[in-house]
């Protein structure tokens, strides 16, 4: 058979099916996580592991930061292409970060709460007036939940006692310990795992004083919004769908996010019924989170003027459901 001939062979095998044309490469995204263990955050790390992103054309390479300024950090120097944290991020858009917020992954804070010494006299929220209660760092998204308790329980401002002792579960625990604190706001999932050691306890969600902010939001880059716009569809789809499943799957779920956390999967069941209403199920961003969050960088003091919020994300991307 001449060189002709073998050509015109080859084309027609291919047109029939007969022989498979060559697989198109996935395409690779760095995604950046603001923190390696929050709810919100998480998702991600599920979709990976059961090939959804995969079947959407993706090969994700995921990274974990400690914190959301870090996130920011990498993302402006072009060592990710997605940044995947809280909605107070924003802010970092509205201040030139060479970025926009394409999806609210999560609208409220069910997976952080107001955790207590196991011993602690307190039975609900309005037993810590004038009590010590620990936050991150002052200025931080837990200082501004501490001010919204405040706020919501009605307390004079004057009585409202911060201490900063970091997010660390070790630090946590020694400050419960000490009495250093008489509570402390942070990860849901932590203070269930401490009242199986006899630690601490769980004395009620976020929820219960805070509604809807745009808990947690995905990012694009600008230069990967202008090469590459697709990527973004399909990495979207890919989440939506990610969180389909995890409503679906609530025992392999379970199962995955102890491996990945290292807690019980006792408490990560309680964890998972006590979180799952939080999550999207369009991408689509909530105008009273987007008002809530607005609210909070005048709070925080994270930007020097009231920015125009539409101009802080963007719905082009989500998937039409």
């Amino acid at each position: 058979m001449n060189g002709k001939k073998l050509c015109a062979a080859l084309l027609l095998a291919l047109a029939l099916g007969v022989i498979a044309a060559p697989a198109a490469a996935d395409t690779a995204l760095t995604v950046g996580k603001a923190s390696a263990n929050a709810d919100p955050i998480i998702p991600v790390n599920i979709g990976e592991r059961v090939g959804i992103f995969k079947k959407h054309g993706l090969d994700l390479k995921i990274v974990d930061f400690t914190g959301g300024a870090k996130m920011v950090q990498a993302l402006t120097a072009g060592a990710i292409d997605i940044g995947d944290g809280a909605g107070t991020e924003m802010a970092q858009v509205a201040k030139g970060a060479p970025m926009i917020a394409i999806c609210e992954t999560a609208s409220t804070f069910p997976f952080l709460g107001v955790g207590v010494p196991e011993n602690s006299p307190a039975k609900g929220l309005a037993d810590l007036k004038g009590k010590a209660i620990g936050v991150s760092t002052a200025g931080s998204l837990t200082d501004w939940l501490a001010k919204r308790l405040a706020i919501h329980q009605g307390w004079d401002a004057a009585t409202l006692k911060t201490v900063a002792i970091g997010n660390a579960s070790a630090g946590i625990i020694a400050a419960f310990r000490t009495g250093q604190v008489d509570a402390d706001i942070g990860e849901g999932a932590l203070f269930l795992s401490m009242a199986e050691k006899q630690e601490g306890r769980l004395l009620a969600p976020v929820t219960d004083f805070q509604g809807s902010a745009v808990s947690g939001a995905l990012f694009a880059s600008t230069k990967l919004i202008e090469s590459n716009p697709d990527a973004i569809r399909a990495l979207l789809a890919g989440y939506v769908e990610t969180l389909d499943w995890i409503r679906a799957n609530k025992a392999e779920t379970v199962k995955i996010k102890g491996e990945l956390r290292h807690y019980s999967e006792a408490v990560e069941a309680k964890d998972y019924d006590l979180t799952l209403g939080m999550y999207t199920k369009t991408c689509r961003f909530d105008a009273e989170g987007i008002a809530t969050l607005k609210q909070s960088f005048a709070d925080l003091k994270l930007t020097d003027t009231a920015p125009d919020m539409s101009k802080l994300y963007t719905e082009a991307y989500v998937p039409k459901r």
